[in-house]
């Protein structure tokens, strides 16, 4: 028998993530997880309710940065100004030591069709949260929805810029430059001039 020791869940994360990439997600069992790191499956279901929550642990708290961010922005914010405070909220929770453990986990999510599926998901939940939390703080529709939706795209795409390789740069920083190209779309375009 297994005797307890701290830290299970992590290191159930860790050793489900490396043999989901060694051996791909369906082929890995919550067994294979377990005795990979020494505990028994009853141990692995006391921590996820199945193999897909190891790698969407945690959304509760990723929902809840967000909301914290639009509850902390100014009294007087614009939307999109609830929406940088949720964004900065959030990166938080990725500081750069997570982005190799986030490059992996991505990478298993794109060659699976269902967690594809979960993690879109996973931001449609994000942006049905985000709007509930700018209705709270008096923004009408449709305003809530679009600046809701809004945080969820500019952070998916500033998250896969995170992840990619060669990238350096914190998550917060790349939100900031995503959000700022949203604004840019209201702006004129210049166009060169040939002659």
């Amino acid at each position: 028998m297994a005797r307890w020791e701290p830290g299970a869940r992590e290191r159930l994360q860790v050793a489900a993530l490396e043999l989901f990439a060694a051996r791909g997600f369906e082929q890995t069992t919550t067994a294979d997880i377990a005795q990979a790191v020494g505990l028994t499956e009853r141990t692995f279901f006391r921590h996820f309710a199945d193999k897909r929550e190891v790698l969407f642990f945690g959304q509760e708290q990723y929902l809840q940065a967000f909301l914290d961010g639009v509850e902390a922005a100014p009294d007087a914010a614009a939307p999109l100004e609830m929406v940088a405070s949720a964004l900065n909220a959030a990166a938080r929770l990725f500081p750069n030591e997570r982005r190799g453990y986030s490059r992996a986990r991505q990478s298993v999510i794109e060659r699976n069709p269902a967690l594809q599926e979960r993690e879109r998901h996973k931001f449609a939940e994000l942006a049905s949260a985000v709007a509930g939390g700018l209705r709270g703080r008096g923004v009408t529709e449709p305003a809530a929805t679009l600046a809701a939706e809004s945080a969820a795209t500019v952070f998916g795409i500033a998250f896969a810029r995170w992840i990619a390789e060669g990238e350096d740069r914190p998550l917060a920083q790349i939100a900031s430059d995503v959000l700022g190209e949203l604004r840019n779309l209201t702006s004129p375009v210049s166009r060169a001039t040939t002659t």
